[in-house]
């Protein structure tokens, strides 16, 4: 409880600081955060651009990113556009129709493959990096759609010292289901809080792997794209900032990106991120804390690289709650401390909902409404704590595992009628499904004791706990199951 609450209150305070300079926005409009700056007045005078595009079995969006790509408003002689394609299913044909066809129209673009899938997304990055002499590179992945000015608005900001400007991601599919409702809600409190304040405070940010800018120069002198971790975007971020350089967040420019439609894809993506989180965190923080840091960002740093490391502790917590208050009842457990450091608890549950608050308010004029998804966003975090749980101890255990990357089915529109059936989607219930079934059970279990024994002060988070569990088991076993019904009739 002491740990979660140290993260909930750390994140209460970065949206205090942040509420303070946001105000509400007109209808249909963002807040405004930067100024941005003029492109040169001559077009001969842009910079050189390689945007890279990895794929790796993308068939049902590869044909949209690579048009979106293809119709920027940039000179054509100074855009460069890399498929970097590793696919291994039909997705390679698509690929090399959609170049053949935008090549007859004069943009210059490349299908790169290459014989392995060494080093994944980063192998991929690094390998299309060596065919490139742009000043710029711009990393945009499968399930984005930019805006054909996204080149544009975003390399003006490259202010010298400034190694990488990041775009904010929107959500193309976020009203088709409560699941990318509850994922929408969650990614804008990292975009308009973290990120944000991270910035003003003049703290490290991140890369977030796709939808951003970098300058070539940056990746170079950082050692370039290594794929020793399973996020190789925010440990380039940190290395490229440890060198000296400046990245920098564009509230202003939305990039939309699908959202996961299955629980399997939500929770392999999730998994990656933690896992690859504590990895970065155990390559880099040695060297964050041994340089010359303002020792303000070496705190921010730590916690931030660190932050993956709340899920054991939700983990623990939802095991330990229910008995260590039935044990409290009868006088053998730890008592008024347990109970103190329980109340404590809703200094951090309120410091993350407050974060919530402020980065629905700085993006929708209906924010209050939205904030009906907090409880279910909180189960989430609840529910996933097994799985993201078990990619920390295989960082602890030294145990290497592939990139999975996470199935994209819509291609921008509604998901096919029978998205289940194709071959990655994967929804064979996985085995720790019913072990998150057991926790839910569990936790039930000991919320029904606690209701009983008039343990009201614990009952809302035990409530939390049970209802966590049971909602990521049951929607996955739900989108398991009745499709394949739907598809026998």
């Amino acid at each position: 409880m002491v740990v979660l609450v140290g993260f909930g209150a750390h994140l209460g305070l970065l949206a205090i600081a942040g509420g303070r300079r946001v105000k509400t926005p007109c209808p249909g409009q963002v807040a405004v955060v930067s100024v941005r700056p003029d492109m040169p007045s001559s077009r001969d005078d842009w910079p050189r651009v390689t945007v890279q595009i990895p794929l790796y079995n993308e068939q049902l969006v590869a044909e949209r990113i690579i048009g979106a790509a293809c119709r920027f408003d940039y000179p054509a002689d100074r855009l460069h556009i890399q498929v970097l394609d590793d696919s291994t299913d039909e997705t390679g044909t698509i690929v090399s129709r959609c170049v053949a066809e935008w090549a007859g129209r004069g943009v210059h673009i490349d299908h790169v493959r290459r014989p392995h899938r060494e080093g994944y997304k980063a192998g991929a990055l690094a390998h299309g990096l060596e065919r490139s002499i742009a000043e710029f590179v711009a990393v945009l992945d499968a399930d984005f759609v930019p805006d054909p000015d996204f080149l544009v608005r975003l390399l003006p900001l490259f202010d010298d010292g400034v190694g990488l400007v990041q775009a904010r991601w929107g959500h193309l599919n976020e009203h088709e289901s409560l699941l990318t409702r509850v994922q929408a809600f969650g990614l804008d409190a990292h975009f308009n809080v973290e990120q944000r304040m991270r910035q003003a405070l003049g703290c490290f940010i991140n890369f977030n792997g796709t939808a951003g800018i970098w300058r070539r120069t940056a990746i170079d002198e950082a050692g370039g794209w290594e794929s020793d971790t399973l996020t190789e975007d925010l440990d380039l971020s940190y290395r490229a900032q440890l060198c000296g350089w400046r990245l920098r967040y564009d509230a202003d420019t939305a990039v939309p990106a699908e959202l996961p439609v299955s629980v399997n894809a939500f929770r392999t993506q999730q998994h990656r991120w933690t896992k690859g989180g504590v990895q970065t965190a155990v390559k880099t923080l040695g060297r964050l804390w041994s340089s010359d840091v303002p020792l303000p960002a070496r705190l921010e740093g730590t916690v931030h690289l660190t932050a993956n490391m709340v899920f054991p502790f939700i983990l623990l917590a939802s095991l330990l709650h229910g008995p260590l208050l039935w044990l409290s009842a009868r006088g053998l457990g730890p008592g008024p401390v347990y109970f103190g450091v329980l109340a404590a608890g809703l200094v951090g549950f309120f410091g993350f909902f407050w974060a919530h608050v402020v980065s629905q308010r700085t993006l929708h004029t209906d924010w209050f409404r939205r904030l009906v998804l907090f409880p279910v966003f909180l189960a989430g975090s609840v529910g996933i704590s097994l799985s993201n749980s078990i990619g920390v101890w295989e960082v602890v255990r030294g145990r290497h595992t592939p990139f999975n990357r996470t199935p994209k089915f819509s291609g921008g529109r509604r998901a096919p009628a029978r998205w289940w059936t194709l071959p990655y989607a994967r929804l064979r219930a996985p085995r720790v499904v019913w072990a998150e079934l057991m926790l839910g059970a569990w936790s039930l279990v000991w919320l029904v004791e606690l209701i009983l024994l008039r343990q009201w002060m614990g009952v809302g988070f035990q409530f939390l706990f049970a209802s966590g569990f049971l909602f990521v088991a049951v929607y996955n076993l739900a989108q398991t199951f009745i499709p394949s019904r739907n598809d026998a009739r």
